[in-house]
């Protein structure tokens, strides 16, 4: 177990003052935010731009062992699309929730913790965000795809085709039917 955390940087938009949230069970303060998003904020495939405007919409509770953190965070997904590799974009609210214990209590390593009256949100956040997010996004959930042969994206033309395919190994010989029909 783990007593002590990293002092947050009280310059990120992400890290929040709890002054007015004070240890009595049951104090609360509602907080409505636009902040920038954090870099690497997604997968290799999709996720949030970096600093591009995250609403949160938050409700900070002092409970009995920390300050319990509630709402949501609308964002805006840029991604690719994993069958036509054609571009993904939409906004997505993620619900965020996250218990911060007060200094002094014994917590896991992976706990949030209140640090000088503050509470950071990143990891809150990319927990809400990066796993919900799609393993395999798609454009459309009826995307064709690409053509495995040149690589036409089916979504422009369904009917798309190379008429027959000639075994390479056989294609020199395709020549002779017409040498001995003259």
């Amino acid at each position: 177990m783990r007593t002590e955390h990293r002092h947050p940087d009280r310059r990120s938009p992400l890290v929040l003052e709890t002054h007015d949230v004070v240890r009595q069970a049951g104090t609360m303060k509602e907080l409505t935010a636009v902040v920038p998003a954090p870099a690497e904020l997604g997968t290799g495939v999709i996720g949030v731009p970096e600093g591009s405007d995250i609403s949160l919409n938050l409700r900070l509770e002092a409970v009995v062992d920390g300050i319990l953190v509630g709402g949501t965070a609308d964002v805006f997904l840029h991604g690719s699309c994993s069958r036509c590799l054609g571009d993904i974009d939409y906004d997505q609210s993620f619900d965020l929730r996250e218990l911060y214990f007060y200094p002094g209590k014994a917590v896991d390593e992976e706990d949030s913790q209140v640090v000088e009256e503050t509470i950071d949100l990143e990891v809150a956040l990319r927990d809400a965000v990066v796993l919900e997010l799609p393993f395999t996004p798609l454009c459309d959930e009826d995307c064709l795809g690409l053509c495995p042969d040149c690589g036409f994206n089916l979504n422009d033309d369904p009917e798309h085709g190379h008429g027959d395919k000639i075994d390479p190994r056989w294609e020199k010989l395709s020549g002779l039917a017409d040498v001995q029909d003259n």
